[in-house]
């Protein structure tokens, strides 16, 4: 990663306490430069002297310069480390050491584009996207062309990319005929999608609530003679675009029933973006009393952008798996409002600042973002891969 892609992290920030104790020195003599070599007792110890001989005098030591290598400087750097540690112990305890990105940006990104993508550009986004380090891409779905034109193209696009090595590719199946055509075009993974709105899901899915679960049904009894793993989404875990708020409890039925019915991992997503941290954290407390919560996922759309505040409180909570979209490509046919998904971009920067692996490369990621964006004549949504190409952009001026 280049010093431009390097987030700032815990062991590179600024000491609050640092700062307040330069703006409280007032006096000629307390007014050190700010310079590891030389601090004197006022920088250190926070002293409100008003002459130079109380420093002089009572804390002389400390106004000879220090030497890097000393045993000194070793212990104050230690003892910095180990109050930035405590700092992360305090407010991220409990954070996942490692987190797993599902790029849904093939599928889901690119399901609302008003451009149609051609088939080749489509599997080379996802050559690209596995290239990054992303062990999970959500490829394509399996639905009618009729609802999803965008991707009528699902056989090709898995045709294209059954030799690309290092990910996973699910896709998405609405029912048994749609998982049926996905398997027969070489796919190892799919994924099936149930609403916590019952309005939402008898205008995205045409039945109501029981009904598709009892189709789903079907699909993970035929998933399971052929050990293809399951994974179960559940739209409007927060709000419904007809209904307002969902209660928590609803969303927390569905979770449990696809998981109950043999989804390996079930995602929640927020579908059109109008979670907090205030409403998220109930929602999940939810799921969480009936599944175990490394089975679950968390996908935001970032309409009102909040997405990066309820991935960091999901994080808190232990779940270690997201879903998001490269450049923030997405949105929902059926959610009229709903913007796209959470960047991966801005999520691999969150990551890295915490300290948080995901083996993706951001220098990488970004231009994977550009490569689509180009094609489809918009800028990209990620805020870090637009700030960070700017820097680049001034600095090759220089």
């Amino acid at each position: 990663m280049s010093s431009l892609e390097e987030p700032l992290g815990l062991d590179n920030m600024p000491r609050l306490s640092v700062i307040g104790r330069l703006q409280r020195c007032t006096s000629t003599a307390c007014r050190p430069r700010v310079d590891e070599m030389e601090m004197s007792n006022c920088l250190i110890e926070g002293r409100e002297c008003s002459s130079s001989n109380s420093c002089i005098e009572e804390y002389g030591w400390r106004r000879k310069p220090r030497d890097m290598f000393s045993r000194d400087s070793l212990i104050w750097k230690t003892s910095r480390n180990d109050r930035n540690q405590m700092i992360f112990n305090k407010f991220f305890r409990g954070m996942p050491r490692y987190v797993k990105i599902v790029e849904v940006g093939p599928r889901d990104g690119l399901q609302n584009e008003k451009v149609s993508v051609p088939t080749a550009v489509k599997v080379e986004l996802i050559q690209k996207l596995a290239s990054c380090g992303l062990s999970v891409i959500e490829a394509t779905s399996f639905v009618s062309p009729k609802w999803v034109p965008q991707l009528a193209d699902a056989k090709d696009v898995m045709q294209g990319i059954k030799d690309v090595d290092g990910a996973r590719f699910p896709v998405l199946t609405p029912n048994l005929k749609g998982f049926e055509a996905a398997i027969a075009a070489g796919a190892k993974e799919v994924a099936i999608f149930a609403s916590a709105s019952e309005s939402f899901s008898k205008s995205n899915i045409n039945c109501s609530i029981e009904e598709s679960l009892t189709r789903y049904h079907k699909v993970v009894t035929a998933a399971k003679k052929l050990a293809v793993p399951v994974r179960g989404y559940v739209s409007c875990v927060v709000g419904c675009p007809v209904e307002g708020a969902v209660p928590a409890e609803k969303v927390a039925y569905v979770a449990k029933e696809l998981y109950d019915m043999g989804c390996c991992e079930i995602s929640l997503g927020d579908t059109i973006g109008v979670g907090t941290p205030g409403t998220v954290i109930p929602m999940l407390e939810a799921v969480m009393s009936v599944i175990p919560v490394d089975k679950i996922a968390v996908h935001f759309h970032d309409t009102y952008g909040q997405s990066l505040s309820n991935i960091l409180v999901a994080l808190q909570m232990g779940i270690s798996v997201i879903d998001s979209s490269v450049a923030g490509l997405g949105g929902c046919p059926y959610a009229k409002g709903a913007s796209g998904n959470v960047a991966t971009e801005d999520v691999v920067y969150m990551l890295n600042g915490l300290g948080i692996k995901t083996n993706v490369d951001l220098g990488k990621l970004m231009a994977v973002g550009d490569f689509i964006c180009k094609h489809l004549g918009r800028q990209s949504g990620s805020k870090t891969a637009t700030a960070l190409s700017k820097i680049t952009a001034d600095a090759s001026k220089i």
